[in-house]
């Protein structure tokens, strides 16, 4: 899920960090916490704390068969010469014969070059024979259209992907393979550029109207319009006939690693991110956290499909968009149809509102069903991005401009959900690191609810009975993080037992593999496969050679 760098920069707390406080009373206490998320920007190593890193370290999780854990130690300056320290215990769920999640875990954006190749193998395969050390499942990949099938259309090369999906294969791990039909690069922790294949683009310089366009007729290239999914206009081939052979291609390039079991999911890119989504909110147009985006659909195709839509309702003139929908960075209470009573409850914003998701899921169930006739028998998947701000609004404003017909009188989920169901698609959801909490302490204004907007995704496409999987959607490395996944992944008080299908880590990274976030993932690990729970600190050091490394990285 794209994030905004500023949201990015006020969700990740630094390492180790404390915090004191004075009371009115007494000498200094100094309180010692676990950081809410391990900040891995490099040049941004000596950022500041927040108050939400004081908030979670008293997020606990109580239940039955919970055991204890050790936590920091809280040290009491009694005078300024004199500390003492005293245990502090907190309490955690055990997971122990819990079901078992598999863990995948997200390789590098560019692992495979413009040049179809792939990038670094064997340092490459020393991270993956560590992740396999740890018992992680597999890992997911990108299979990029900008690179396959750069030059020319129908001409693939799958070189690159063929060679790491040998290593893969040699190390007795599974894939998960994304079929990236977006472009790559300008969101956050994006750091490499993949453009869409040239021949798209020089097609969408004589007809930008290929891309989604915003009220003003600026072009995002990130994706193409759903508005040409039935539309001629890629050198004689519509998009959706575009996606199928890409897909179809993929199927008979890798048959063997589908034979042998080694691919165990496709998930079918949908839009910006790969998810199934407008791109509603991009930080190249002026878009800034909390805003609530711009709706997508002035490009002429989509244009006519509002017309056609307005003509058989009877009501022509309302075959326009919203013109007092504010502009990306607007907040709901400042325009007048998104704001309390607002124009979106109304005829015409019912009605548009209506089209506009419409429009989403008619693109994923198109999409779909031929993903399903190219990779028949195996797994699919989509992902939804979770759009959290705004969510405790009565208009849902975020989720609108993204195609998430969500207002609080109306589930934006279940139609998504059930077409899901008819195509036998799992769904694939993010953010289920994120703590309500948290939001409220570092935007307030923007009434977020990570916690709600996760509830409600979940038991929508549980309802149905289809396959749940998720992501976190900022990078994670401690321990509070991890525990909150933990708790939407296998839900304690549900009495049908439910939880995640799988679920995938935000990503590979020198970070990762630094020794103590290395631990911490190793706990987490443990506890998706519903294993006993042990001293990781001094199973670690008994596993010698296996996890050396300098500079406190581990290494195979």
């Amino acid at each position: 899920m794209a994030i905004p760098s500023v949201h990015v920069l006020h969700s990740y707390r630094p390492p180790n960090a404390s915090y004191i406080a004075k009371t009115a009373s007494s000498p200094r206490v100094l309180l010692g916490f676990r950081s809410s998320v391990d900040f891995n920007l490099c040049s941004l190593r000596s950022f500041f704390v927040s108050s939400s890193a004081r908030s979670r370290a008293w997020a606990v999780v109580r239940d039955k068969g919970e055991k204890t854990e050790d936590y920091p130690p809280v040290a009491y300056s009694v005078d300024d010469n004199q500390v003492v320290s005293t245990p502090q215990k907190l309490q955690e769920r055990d997971f122990a014969g819990t079901p078992y999640v598999p863990i995948y875990v997200m390789l590098p954006l560019g692992i495979v070059s413009m040049n179809w190749e792939l990038v670094d193998p064997e340092d490459l395969m020393n991270q993956l024979r560590i992740l396999k050390s740890v018992n992680v499942d597999g890992v997911m990949v990108d299979c990029w259209w900008g690179i396959v099938e750069a030059h020319a259309p129908q001409v693939y090369n799958w070189s690159g992907y063929r060679r790491l999906f040998q290593i893969v294969r040699d190390l007795k791990l599974k894939l998960q393979v994304v079929m990236s039909f977006h472009e790559c690069g300008g969101n956050v922790g994006d750091d490499v550029h993949i453009p869409l294949p040239r021949w798209v683009t020089e097609i969408g310089q004589s007809n930008p109207d290929i891309y989604f366009t915003d009220r003003d007729g600026r072009r995002n290239s990130e994706c193409l319009s759903w508005g040409i999914d039935k539309e001629r206009v890629l050198k004689g081939r519509t998009a959706v006939e575009v996606y199928f052979d890409y897909m179809r291609s993929f199927r008979v390039e890798f048959d063997e690693f589908f034979e042998d079991g080694l691919i165990s999911e496709i998930e079918v890119g949908l839009g910006p991110c790969g998810e199934l989504r407008y791109p509603s909110y991009p930080a190249k147009h002026g878009w800034k956290y909390p805003g609530i985006g711009e709706f997508q659909c002035y490009d002429k195709y989509l244009m006519k499909s509002l017309t056609k839509a307005a003509e058989a309702r009877g009501h022509l003139f309302w075959a326009r968009g919203p013109d007092n929908a504010g502009s990306y960075s607007s907040k709901p209470h400042e325009t007048g149809f998104f704001c309390d009573g607002g124009e979106y409850d109304s005829y015409y914003g019912r009605f548009f509102l209506n089209w506009y998701s419409q429009v989403l899921v008619d693109h994923g169930d198109r999409v779909l069903a031929l993903a399903n006739l190219a990779f028949e028998g195996t797994c699919i998947a989509a992902k939804l991005s979770g759009i959290h701000w705004w969510y405790k609004t009565a208009s849902h404003a975020a989720e609108l401009t993204a195609g998430f017909y969500n207002p609080s009188n109306r589930d934006g989920y279940a139609p998504i959900a059930a077409m899901l169901k008819n195509h036998g698609t799992a769904l694939n959801f993010t953010c289920v690191e994120l703590r309500t909490l948290d939001q409220h302490e570092d935007f307030p204004e923007a009434l977020a609810d990570p916690e709600g907007l996760v509830w409600q995704v979940l038991n929508a496409a549980w309802d149905v009975c289809i396959p749940v999987a998720s992501e976190n959607a900022l990078s994670c490395h401690d321990r509070e993080g991890y525990n909150k996944i933990l708790e939407n992944a296998k839900p304690l008080a549900d009495p049908d037992g439910k939880h995640l299908s799988a679920f995938t880590y935000l990503r590979l990274s020198p970070v990762l593999m630094e020794r103590q976030n290395f631990m911490e993932f190793e706990r987490f690990v443990k506890k998706m496969h519903g294993e006993a729970d042990c001293d990781l600190q001094v199973n670690l050091n008994e596993k010698g050679t296996k996890l050396q490394g300098t500079d406190d990285q581990v290494a195979a």
